[in-house]
């Protein structure tokens, strides 16, 4: 059966029991599992597909417990390594009242970040596989080399690409390296998602549509903007698609982007979608394919946590907007 996997951060997220309060008000946290490509493999593996993440979390409590949050949710945690060379990262959460967040990160010695090429498994990928990566670890680290050598390891093997810059400036010295490394991975996708702050960040074009053609670029095939209530488009460069957002009442956006493109990947996978195909099968399927990631995103907003909120494969309400 073919496989999503992903890298990067794997991390704790402390979310607040309140909202409406900033990180220096909140009173009381909950711990969650989190970290943008451990949620899409969650997601991934909570509907139905195999998933895996490659990383690296500290030999303590918070590294166990993340390891055995995500077997819980199905995901394979054979590649997670630890270490007593760094701590788990740690993220603290504050909620406003729409659901809205705010960030402080705890990373200096962050276990991730060392994570190295050598420790990569080889031959990993074929074809009907699918990577996903996104910005967090791309700063200058052994696990940004890790990227590198992991991507070119999936093009040799025809597997599709994916990535989610899940942009966070605090985690960047500035904000130029932070672009210039996006634009720098950005054309070895063959997806990209971005939220609409995240295009204008990166291009600095005020026209979407202009703005979004500049990125075709490499190998990129397939563009997500993600406008969370209002909805998401896709754009080839032949196509643009608008599907607008259920109404929810949200109370917690934390891995909501992750939920969209995890239930996105699920169903790319489910069809053995590859580079080959993957612009015919959104010519025919990006309304249901849109709707459906809707749908899984709205619903992760209406509980606290990203993981946590997830609906599993038999959970799901919408089942007639499913493509599996």
């Amino acid at each position: 059966m073919n496989k999503l996997y992903t890298i990067g951060e794997l991390l704790i997220d402390f979310t607040p029991t309140e909202q409406n309060a900033s990180i220096a008000t909140v009173k009381q946290f909950t711990k969650n599992a989190g970290g943008a490509p451990a949620n899409v493999a969650a997601a991934c593996a909570k509907l139905g597909q195999q998933a895996a993440i490659l990383t690296q979390v500290g030999q303590d409590a918070f590294g166990d417990f993340l390891i055995d949050t995500l077997k819980q949710a199905g995901v394979d945690t054979n590649y997670i390594l630890q270490t007593i060379e760094g701590e788990t990262s740690l993220a603290f959460v504050s909620l406003t009242s729409d659901g809205g967040r705010d960030f402080v990160f705890y990373r200096r010695h962050a276990a991730d970040l060392l994570y190295n090429k050598e420790q990569l498994p080889a031959n990993l990928f074929t074809a009907k596989d699918i990577l996903h990566f996104c910005s967090v670890n791309l700063v200058e680290s052994p696990m940004k080399h890790a990227h590198v050598a992991l991507i070119e390891q999936a093009h040799q093997a025809g597997s599709l690409v994916s990535f989610d810059p899940n942009v966070r400036l605090p985690l960047w010295n500035d904000e130029r390296a932070c672009r210039q490394t996006i634009l720098e991975f950005l054309p070895k996708a063959h997806i990209v998602k971005l939220s609409e702050e995240e295009l204008l960040f990166i291009t600095a074009i005020e026209d979407e549509e202009t703005a979004v053609h500049s990125l075709f670029q490499g190998k990129v095939q397939v563009l997500i903007i993600t406008r969370g209530a209002e909805g998401a488009s896709l754009y080839t460069k032949n196509l643009h698609v608008i599907v607008p957002a259920d109404e929810v009442h949200a109370i917690d956006t934390t891995g909501a982007g992750d939920a969209f493109i995890g239930a996105m990947l699920a169903i790319l996978l489910s069809k053995q979608i590859t580079a080959a195909n993957l612009i015919d099968f959104c010519k025919q399927q990006a309304v249901p394919l849109l709707t459906f990631a809707n749908h899984y995103a709205g619903a992760s907003t209406e509980k606290h946590g990203a993981i946590a909120s997830y609906l599993s494969e038999q959970e799901i309400p919408f089942r007639d907007n499913m493509l599996f």
